[in-house]
């Protein structure tokens, strides 16, 4: 490692001079005011094992500066007098501030000392990033209008169905030929629907047993209710067996204990691990076994609990199948925040909820088709067990349009070039 000192009137001045005689790949040791200027202490050939070896900034700079091969003779002072070479080594030495480590510094870039100025500076070059990040956006969606106007006028119309950015540029990518645009709608709905899986009314007609996870709010008790008495409707009600794991919801247990008085089904109540193995093996004579969890927030440190929960269930060699029920009512951040929250556990497919109070579709499927999550069932409205239907991919997509139209809302240009400058600077146009 090398180390060097640089005097300047000013931080631009001294990181200037940096670069200039050490590279982009300098790292700034410490800095300190001095009567005329600034002084930089900098190195090269940083070595970030060294630095934790030795115990900190302070001992890698001494042991450095003691060594006269590796080090710098003094750069000049900006000023009118030079310093004498012996005067320089008589100076104290600077106050080292401590760095930054957690990450190594990739090529082109400088590791920041947590000095005030330094920090300062560093946000107003992340500020110049994002205006000129922006400025760029727009050019790139204006050229995109100007170059393509067919397919900018498809990709507004995918957004404005709710479909991702990057599923929609998808979509428009597979445009060939000369279409209008009733053409290029039709073709681009058709690819959405063939990208979409459903699962075929898995749950009803293979039985198993078969857990429905997600957040609190979506509608998971309701829906058990809806697959039990569809069950007992088709086989009858001695075939069918409800548990819930709920350990957190006031009234959990008596919701779920109701809905198995009026359909006839017994209901389980398991608090733990052991209990839920014990309750699968009584219940292993029920072609059908749903079970009813507790509803968590993504976020929710206790969300490992139930995959463990689930997860072991399925090592003690009693299988179960997992279902993520999403409501389609939350946006697109959100919901993608969810499926990956509960990637923890093995999920089969997902059950979308609310469709009956949705504004639009598109980010639903968007998250079904990007965390290859395939459709089991879609929940309308709240009766038991007619507002509930197997999912059909077709259908889902003729549905998403419906809302969009009845909806009325128009995207506005900043946002397609918010959401599409990025990717349109990878793209091929």
């Amino acid at each position: 490692m090398k180390i060097k000192r640089f005097f300047a009137s000013d931080m631009r001045q001294a990181i200037r001079q940096v670069r200039d005689e050490l590279g982009s790949d300098a790292v700034i040791l410490s800095n300190r005011s001095m009567e005329d200027g600034i002084e930089l202490v900098a190195a090269i050939e940083y070595d970030a094992a060294l630095f934790n070896e030795m115990g900190g900034t302070r001992s890698i700079t001494q042991e450095a500066v003691a060594q006269p091969k590796p080090v710098a003779e003094p750069a000049v002072r900006k000023s009118p007098k030079q310093i004498p070479a012996a005067a320089a080594a008589a100076q104290p030495e600077p106050r080292v501030e401590r760095i930054e480590t957690q990450r190594p510094a990739g090529r082109g870039s400088i590791l920041w000392a947590q000095e005030p100025a330094l920090v300062e500076m560093n946000e107003e070059i992340k500020t110049l990033r994002e205006l000129l990040q922006e400025q760029l956006s727009g050019l790139a969606w204006g050229d995109l209008g100007r170059r393509h106007p067919l397919r900018a006028k498809l990709l507004r119309r995918l957004m404005e169905l709710g479909l991702s950015p990057a599923l929609s540029l998808r979509i428009s990518d597979t445009l060939a030929g000369d279409l209008d645009f009733d053409q290029a709608w039709r073709h681009a709905l058709g690819v959405l629907a063939h990208q979409l899986q459903v699962t075929n009314d898995d749950i009803l007609s293979e039985g198993g047993v078969v857990a429905l996870v997600g957040p609190t709010g979506v509608g998971k008790t309701t829906t058990i209710a809806k697959l039990a008495a569809r069950y007992a409707l088709r086989h009858g009600p001695n075939r069918v067996a409800l548990v819930t794991t709920d350990n957190y919801r006031i009234g959990a247990h008596e919701q779920l204990r109701t809905f198995g008085r009026i359909l006839g089904v017994p209901v389980r109540i398991a608090m733990n691990h052991e209990e839920l193995h014990n309750a699968l093996l009584g219940l292993r004579d029920k072609p059908l076994v749903l079970i009813d969890t507790a509803g968590m927030s993504q976020r929710d440190v206790r969300l490992s609990e139930q995959f463990a929960l689930l997860n072991g269930s399925g090592a003690d060699r009693i299988p179960v199948k997992t279902y993520l029920v999403m409501s389609t009512t939350t946006a697109l951040p959100g919901l993608n925040e969810v499926a990956r929250a509960y990637q923890g556990v093995k999920l089969h497919g997902c059950i979308l909820s609310k469709l009956d109070e949705t504004t639009s579709l598109g980010p639903a499927l968007s998250v079904s088709i990007e965390q290859q999550l395939p459709v089991a069932y879609v929940n309308t409205g709240q009766r038991v067990p007619e507002d509930m239907q197997p999912a059909r991919a077709h259908s889902l997509v003729i549905r998403s349009v419906s809302i969009m139209q009845h909806s009325g809302e128009n995207i506005e240009d900043e946002s397609l070039e918010l959401a599409f400058g990025g990717l349109a600077a990878h793209a091929q146009f």
